[in-house]
């Protein structure tokens, strides 16, 4: 049995997890204007809610690059107190069971290839739409972590006046109206014209995230999760219309672009760490 945490700059979710089944999970907000010693004492606390004294290893999707032997991760994504953490080490010290880390967007496509849609690729991405853009790389059946497990930071790319996490994640939809994607998502579902416009909009943003990405891997699915994810069908036909343009049709009418159904893909596959790819 094994303990699977899923942590962000907004949430914190770790889950007790058994094979395939998740007998135990709990949320909280993540204090990201603290300090380290705040943001770790609310992890411990919510990692000691779903603890169980069979617990054999703890693994940790985390939004940043790291020392993955060491187990130090390093600028963590909207925390910025945490520069440098020997996140590693303080959950052994507590926990007395060994600990594992990896990127977040890693965990995610760990997840899809061991326990949902991933199984069914030698290669694909696992991308995260929500409060920002990663992605998970994974060729040949084998995660491709880089040197510091930073491949998939492909949100970091530069795009138009920015870069492609700027239009293509929550980052876009506050920027352009003020609010969340779920409340402009569920203004167009009421059929307003200017949220549909909106959701058009990212829908060409994306199609060019994903029309890079088949450049960059020629690979066979792009397999979305995160909260964004869940308004694919608002932007799925403007996305779609995008990747047309792209110069190798045979390429572009052979991927596959769908959100998972697998839910928690990212709490199972870093609870999956201490036996991953």
């Amino acid at each position: 049995m094994n303990i699977g945490i899923d942590m962000g700059g907004t949430n914190m979710r770790a889950a007790l997890i058994d094979g395939d089944r998740i007998l135990c999970k709990k949320t909280v907000s993540c204090p990201s204007a603290g300090s380290q010693q705040e943001v770790l004492d609310v992890l411990v606390q919510l990692v000691r809610g779903v603890k169980t004294p069979e617990v054999t290893a703890i693994g940790a999707g985390i939004p940043s690059v790291m020392d993955r032997k060491e187990g130090i991760v390093y600028n963590v994504a909207n925390i910025p107190s945490w520069k440098e953490v020997p996140l590693k080490a303080c959950l052994e010290d507590v926990f007395h069971v060994p600990v594992s880390l990896d990127n977040d967007s890693n965990c995610f496509a760990l997840g899809l290839a061991h326990f949902g849609e991933g199984r069914n690729y030698n290669n694909f991405l696992g991308v995260t739409l929500g409060t920002g853009l990663g992605a998970g790389v994974v060729i040949d059946k084998q995660l491709y972590r880089g040197c510091n497990d930073g491949a998939g930071e492909l949100g970091s790319l530069s795009y138009k006046d920015s870069d492609i996490e700027h239009y293509c994640s929550s980052h876009y939809f506050l920027n352009k109206c003020e609010c969340t994607a779920r409340d402009v998502g569920r203004a167009a579902r009421q059929g307003d014209k200017m949220a549909k416009e909106v959701w058009n909009e990212f829908g060409i943003h994306i199609g060019r995230f994903i029309k890079t990405v088949m450049f960059t891997y020629d690979t066979e699915a792009v397999i979305f999760g995160g909260g964004i994810a869940s308004g694919f069908d608002l932007f799925e036909k403007f996305m779609w219309k995008e990747i047309a343009s792209f110069p190798y049709a045979k390429l572009a009418e052979r991927l596959k672009v769908f959100p998972t159904g697998l839910n928690d893909a990212a709490l199972f596959g870093a609870a999956s760490l201490c036996e991953s790819m």
